[in-house]
């Protein structure tokens, strides 16, 4: 007998220790009962997901991104959250999720703070009389738009502006500059010349924040009517050609390089 050769009752015992060892049907059960409990508490108090729907916020966040959110960061500082999650109060630069007639949900980044002076010159941001380096701003082509590149204006030109916003924005400015006050919060879209934003309908009250994007967990391929188009490539042979487009089919419905991707 060679030396690897078992007896049969060996083989009954190693076969009987590994069915000892399988999780029984209540085991299971109470695993995946714990598995549920902590998904749903991390999704009700803390991460939820939600889906980019459109150009606003290119190049930061694409259209066909779901992201995970932190709802604890802003919500109010009591002893759970301060011992469960770091909590902090918004600050220029953050991108929020809050809430909006419509959508329901809207993701922007926060320029203003209260107490800010703000203003737009040919699409660049000045606060408290100083230009901010924004390298996440993308200004794709657009037809000209004296509103929207150069804020606060003086003549209402847009018809897309709330009028109510409008005769607020006109209390507000002083010196050609627009006052953020307490508790409201100025957001624009990274996409600026195709974004509807604090521009449009005016601030964002503080109550309204709701979330703070972390993670991208997952990206469609989904294409922008905001950029420009180019032609595709021609295969010069006809049989790769038809090769390379299967390949794309199969793997090319998600953007595999946003997958957990840091938001900031």
């Amino acid at each position: 007998m060679s030396a690897t050769a078992q007896e049969p009752g060996q083989a009954v015992q190693h076969g009987l220790h590994w069915r000892l060892h399988l999780p029984t049907v209540p085991e299971a059960l109470a695993s995946l009962l714990q598995t549920v409990v902590v998904a749903l508490f991390l999704l009700t108090f803390f991460l939820q997901p939600y889906l980019i729907p459109s150009e606003s916020m290119e190049h930061t966040l694409l259209v066909g991104d779901f992201l995970l959110v932190n709802k604890q960061i802003y919500a109010p500082a009591d002893g759970l959250s301060r011992w469960l999650m770091p909590y902090r109060d918004v600050v220029r630069g953050d991108i929020i999720v809050f809430h909006h007639p419509q959508p329901p949900f809207l993701v922007k980044r926060v320029v203003g703070i209260p107490g800010d002076r703000l203003r737009i010159e040919d699409g660049r941001v000045l606060v408290n009389g100083v230009a901010q380096d924004e390298p996440y701003a993308a200004f794709e082509p657009a037809a000209s738009n004296p509103f929207r590149d150069d804020f606060p204006a003086t003549v209402y030109t847009d018809p897309e502006v709330d009028p109510l916003w409008w005769h607020q924005m006109q209390s507000l400015t002083r010196n050609g500059e627009l006052v953020v006050p307490q508790g409201e919060y100025f957001a624009l879209g990274d996409n600026r010349n195709h974004s509807k934003d604090s521009r449009f309908w005016g601030f964002v009250p503080r109550s309204q924040i709701v979330a703070r994007p972390l993670v991208i967990y997952f990206s469609l391929t989904r294409p922008s009517t905001t950029d420009v188009q180019q032609a595709p490539l021609q295969a010069a042979d006809d049989r790769l050609g038809h090769d390379r487009q299967l390949s794309e089919k199969l793997t090319g419905f998600a953007r595999w390089k946003r997958i957990f991707h840091v938001v900031h």
